[in-house]
């Protein structure tokens, strides 16, 4: 008898817990909605309090971590690395590898990771994300370009850290003044920064032939690898060449992007004579 009186209350506590658990998911939802009204609104911090309670509820909702760390990563201030800001950061950084554990090659989170250690100004580790957004989605335009653009970012720093040592200042134009240890310098530095640069900023233009941006950074870069080529006139020469036709490239380009997007903006609109 006893033995049989158990039965039903076990029974009893099994409906119990899953209507709790129905409940909670239903409650999870609801919380989810609300929080991205909330990030819609910009009101970020509440969006986040929200995505919490979201996975307090269903631990199991993979959306709230995702959206629990895109609300994170928009409180992230560019380019600050104080203790509060670089809170935030690792919030979001500890979020995203989480779920990448539990989802691997989710192109989201390496996406996301990859902007917030940009936003932090660690680029070998934002360059390392972006690496394997390209193993995932060998066609992202995007990641590429970035690639680019921050190889030319710690190329620049090289220079006029190395051309500041011997009293230079980088004059964009292959610095020809520098003195033979100078070059030496910049070409152990900047060398293979530079054609790593110009591969991914090639591949993003070739994905994407009217990317403005990507031609700007080819421009640059080639001025980068004026300094590199040091030594040699010719090759210099036809650096900073190739480097003033991606700035027209680049200028027809954005002229084009424009007025796409003007055409696009006044489409179906009718203006009075």
């Amino acid at each position: 008898m006893k033995l049989n009186g158990r039965v039903p209350a076990a029974a009893a506590l099994a409906l119990a817990m899953t209507l709790l658990s129905g409940c909670n998911q239903l409650k999870a939802r609801d919380d989810i909605n609300k929080g991205v009204q909330s990030f819609k609104n910009a009101q970020y911090e509440q969006a986040i309090g929200y995505f919490q309670e979201a996975k307090r509820l269903d631990p199991k909702l993979p959306m709230a971590d995702l959206y629990l760390g895109t609300a994170y990563s928009y409180l992230v201030i560019p380019n600050s690395t104080d203790d509060a800001n670089m809170k935030t950061a690792n919030n979001a950084i500890a979020i995203f590898k989480q779920y990448l554990a539990d989802h691997p090659g989710d192109k989201t989170s390496l996406q996301q990771l990859a902007s917030i250690y940009r936003n932090i100004k660690q680029p070998a580790e934002a360059k390392q994300y972006e690496m394997q957004v390209i193993q995932v989605d060998p066609k992202d335009a995007e990641a590429h370009y970035t690639i680019g653009a921050v190889n030319f970012v710690e190329t620049y720093n090289n220079a006029v850290k190395i051309l500041g040592e011997s009293g230079l200042k980088d004059d964009g134009q292959g610095n020809v003044k520098m003195s033979k240890d100078t070059c030496t310098k910049l070409k152990a530095a900047n060398t293979a920064l530079v054609a790593e640069g110009i591969d991914h900023l090639n591949q993003a233009v070739q994905l994407r032939t009217d990317y403005d941006d990507a031609l700007q950074y080819l421009n640059l870069m080639y001025r980068r690898k004026a300094d590199v080529d040091c030594g040699n006139a010719a090759a210099v020469k036809d650096d900073l060449a190739k480097a003033d036709d991606y700035v027209k490239q680049s200028m027809g380009a954005r002229a084009n992007n424009e007025k796409k997007k003007e055409e696009k903006a006044s489409h179906g609109v009718v203006t009075g004579e």
